[in-house]
């Protein structure tokens, strides 16, 4: 049995051999192979120096003389007082937001100066920084609140910021006005 198998598939491979005796390979198209560009590089080192800059800012506690104001605004000296009425009224419209409920205090300060940052290289001018009210937080004390508009008042890109309408997150988020 296994010697006429043998046989049947040497006459089938005779068979096929004779069939394609003929046949050229084809001639190769015109077509060019996919190519793709190489993902450009990525700068570890300046994402490192960014983001010790970052922390650092976001650690620093000196004091200055940008004060915020009881009714939780605050303008550049040497500005209007026209741009916190208009600011309030959103007069600008906001363009980015960032959420910074759930953070500790440091996260939050970090999270904002990237946060800033990023707005920056983007151009954006009107922001909205939401922190909570902190009523969850030890004593009730709004820790977020003070520390990121601390930090919002010491930045050299802010121009003002406002609490914003209760419908907009009233005493738990800022308005922010930056540089053009």
């Amino acid at each position: 049995m296994s010697q006429a198998r043998g046989t049947r598939r040497e006459a089938r491979d005779d068979e096929f051999r004779e069939a394609v005796r003929d046949v050229a390979p084809i001639a190769p198209t015109n077509r060019v192979e996919p190519w793709r560009a190489p993902a450009p590089p990525i700068p570890h080192k300046r994402n490192e120096d960014e983001r010790a800059v970052l922390e650092e800012l976001a650690r620093s506690t000196f004091d200055d003389e940008a004060e915020v104001e009881d009714d939780g605004s605050y303008l550049r000296p040497g500005l209007p007082r026209d741009i916190l009425r208009k600011l309030r009224r959103t007069h600008w419209v906001v363009q980015d937001e960032i959420d910074l409920h759930g953070l500790t205090a440091d996260e939050a300060a970090l999270e904002t100066a990237a946060f800033m940052a990023d707005c920056r290289k983007r151009g954006l001018r009107c922001v909205r920084v939401v922190h909570g009210k902190g009523l969850r937080s030890p004593g009730r004390e709004p820790v977020l609140k003070r520390r990121v508009r601390r930090l919002l008042a010491r930045r050299d890109d802010v121009i003002a910021f406002v609490e914003p309408r209760a419908a907009h997150g009233g005493g738990g988020a800022v308005v922010v006005l930056l540089q053009a």
